[in-house]
């Protein structure tokens, strides 16, 4: 059967020829160290800190029980008054790269709404399989919370941030907040959002050596993560949380998707889902959009109205909450 998929945004294009010249949209279990000694994917503390308008700390709180401290990374404007809102931050890369220095556009919402942004260094698969990643991100909110005065945020306006494998760890932090009782969250931002370990969806087969993180690369990362539990019953909705089937009570949501992305059908899924679940939601499919096209297109017309329209909704989710 012939695989179709959306066009690619003729702006965005070129881009992503450029991208695959330094980059391959289909990444194996091999690939993975190098990967993390790319040196594309390092971020200087000079980007962090903005020419020293923002403060950076670095902060270790124990993990769960029996496991390493984890690594919160405080992000603080200069001058920023105390009882600020704080996005707490998982960073992309299919469980398998990345680190906490990959805040993206959430530091852009910090610097120009007035917010903090916490980090946290999550363990990555295959070294440190599920539940791992979502314990560490579970156990990192908790101590953002606890700390959230010390560090000059609101324990009460806490709003979750996480892009691809994060918006993913994002939305398992959501669920087992509120099945858990844990801290009050504001609400939750989900820009293409890594949920579904099933593989099952059109859009999940649509992409074969193309784009940006294609079907092969999915499979790597989730079995990385999962092994030979991924598609099967065992799997947690914290971990997947498209196996969810109880999404009401959670807060205030956002999620975005390329339209020639992995991601898409289950992202969008996720959305109606939410919003049948009587949760506040705003989905957008973004026409002709690869995974992460803002980050590496940030000038591109569809990257600037993708940014613009994630800061006014924080905006306004901060101006309500």
């Amino acid at each position: 059967m012939t695989r179709t998929h959306p066009p690619i945004d003729p702006e965005l294009a070129p881009v992503l020829k450029a991208v695959h010249e330094h980059l391959s949209p289909t990444i194996t279990a091999g690939d993975i160290q190098g990967l993390r000694a790319n040196p594309m994917f390092a971020v200087p503390d000079e980007a962090l800190t903005r020419n020293g308008t923002v403060q950076l700390q670095n902060l270790s709180v124990p993990g769960p029980s029996g496991a390493p401290e984890i690594s919160l990374l405080v992000l603080r404007p200069v001058g920023l008054a105390a009882g600020a809102p704080i996005f707490y931050h998982m960073h992309g890369g299919g469980m398998i790269i990345g680190n906490s220095r990959g805040v993206g556009s959430v530091l852009d919402w910090a610097v120009d709404i007035g917010a903090i942004v916490v980090s946290v260094e999550y363990r990555l698969a295959p070294e440190h399989p599920d539940p791992a990643p979502i314990q560490d991100c579970y156990e990192g909110l908790l101590w953002t919370h606890k700390l959230a005065t010390e560090i000059g945020g609101d324990p009460n306006r806490i709003v979750l941030t996480g892009t691809s494998a994060g918006g993913g760890l994002a939305a398992g932090v959501a669920l087992l907040t509120r099945d858990r009782g844990g801290p009050r969250l504001l609400g939750q931002v989900l820009m293409c959002p890594m949920l579904d370990d099933r593989l099952a969806t059109p859009s999940s087969q649509e992409l074969d050596g193309e784009g940006i993180w294609d079907a092969t690369s999915n499979m790597t990362g989730w079995n990385a993560l999962l092994g030979e539990r991924r598609g099967g019953g065992d799997v947690s909705i914290y971990t997947a949380p498209a196996r969810a089937t109880d999404l009401s009570g959670l807060p205030a949501s956002f999620v975005d998707v390329g339209s020639v992305e992995t991601f898409r059908d289950e992202d969008i899924d996720y959305a109606a889902r939410l919003l049948q679940a009587g949760v506040p939601t705003e989905l957008h499919v973004w026409p002709g959009g690869f995974h992460g096209f803002d980050g590496m297109a940030p000038q591109a017309a569809l990257s600037r109205t993708a940014s613009a329209t994630r800061a006014a909704w924080v905006r306004r989710l901060l101006t309500a909450g």
